[in-house]
């Protein structure tokens, strides 16, 4: 199979310059790189095409030979294994992994971890805000060199990078850069370190802080303390703090995103009758009213009882369900009057007018067992 012209391969003029031809294999190499296409043959097989193209064409030399005898020059031995002047395949390569995997070619100072702190709250304080005391063992700046890992204050150039910060390593045409393992990136070492420290610039310590928490939080929020995490590297900037908030279970009410909830329970005659109930709120107290032939469950909602959103402003509204409480060690008086009330429905009539759901369940039993007989 004949090899196609490595100018079409490149898809680029004749005059195309040096410039020209990088940036051609450089976008061809991106698209077809097999770490981009893995387990690919078609973009492996193009890769290897235009790399080809390129260490010919990126050659003066070989690309005289190439334009005078096109691909023959390099199958007869013509072309030899010169290369004084062709382009570094090294810088392309390492453009292309830095665009690869995020590695890029700047030299950006590290910084100090990020920290996360887990704070529990009571739900008033999550919903009314709080200021908490905190201690957040961490790494701190060595106060003895202050920070910088010297005990003089005196650097010396790395001789690893020479001063760079990065090295470059090469396995045949690739070449990736990576930050110098001896100085991290700093291109400067330390010559003499502090002892407190042993060079690190930072110390373990417990920090003591206070988190100012605003009021309507939930579980799961953060709230981003800035440079109060880990100290950095010697000379860069230390990282964050994320207090992230915890609500405890609270003994009357359950939250739900910006609603609250709560049980009431209730006795049968007020149930029955009516009657007007005191019930508690973050707030104090409040009072609902209980229409006479309530049922257990019924919902009553009190607005603007619940939370304040802590994004919007939005207050949601407290739930209130009832719940019909059995009375228990019952007096001889009262399981008299119990059983004299029962009596009253004897019949099916009476039963169905006074417990429309209990003879409606009744109803839907017999029909099922109706249907289940045949």
């Amino acid at each position: 199979m004949s090899k196609r012209c490595y100018y079409e391969v490149l898809s680029v003029e004749r005059t195309a310059n040096d410039g020209e031809l990088k940036t051609a294999f450089r976008r061809l190499a991106m698209k077809y790189h097999p770490d981009r296409n893995p387990g690919d043959k078609d973009c492996e097989a193009h890769f290897k095409e235009a790399k080809e193209a390129y260490e010919v064409l990126g050659d003066p030399d070989k690309r005289a030979l190439y334009d005078r005898h096109g691909h023959a020059a390099f199958e007869h031995g013509m072309g030899g294994r010169g290369g004084g002047g062709f382009a570094d395949m090294g810088d392309i390569f390492g453009d292309i992994f830095g665009d690869i995997f995020g590695g890029g070619r700047s030299r950006q100072p590290r910084r100090g971890a990020d920290l996360r702190y887990i704070l529990e709250l009571d739900l008033e304080e999550a919903v009314f805000g709080a200021e908490k005391e905190i201690r957040v063992p961490t790494l701190a700046n060595c106060e003895k060199c202050e920070g910088s890992g010297s005990a003089d204050g005196k650097l010396e150039t790395c001789k690893t990078c020479q001063g760079h910060g990065r090295v470059r390593m090469q396995n045949g045409i690739f070449s990736i850069q990576q930050a110098c393992p001896h100085c991290g990136g700093s291109g400067k070492k330390i010559a003499n370190p502090c002892k407190s420290c042993h060079g690190e610039g930072r110390v373990e310590r417990e920090k003591k802080l206070v988190a100012k928490i605003p009021a309507g939080v939930d579980s799961g929020d953060r709230i981003r303390l800035s440079g109060e995490g880990e100290a950095g590297p010697a000379g860069t900037q230390p990282g964050d703090l994320y207090v992230e908030v915890n609500v405890r279970e609270h003994a009357i009410f359950q939250r739900e995103r910006d609603d609250l909830f709560c049980e009431v329970p209730i006795r049968f005659a007020q149930a029955a009758l009516g009657a007007e109930l005191e019930v508690p709120t973050l707030g104090g107290e409040a009072s609902i009213k209980i229409p006479a032939e309530t049922q257990t469950g019924a919902l009553f909602r009190l607005r603007g009882k619940g939370v304040r959103n802590v994004r919007s402003g939005h207050v949601g509204d407290l739930i209130c369900r009832v719940v019909l409480e059995t009375p228990v060690k019952l007096s001889k008086q009262q399981r008299e009057l119990l059983d004299q009330f029962e009596a009253t429905f004897s019949s099916d009539d009476e039963a169905k007018k006074h417990s429309p759901r209990s003879s409606g369940f009744v109803d839907n039993v017999r029909q099922f067992f109706a249907k289940m007989t045949g």
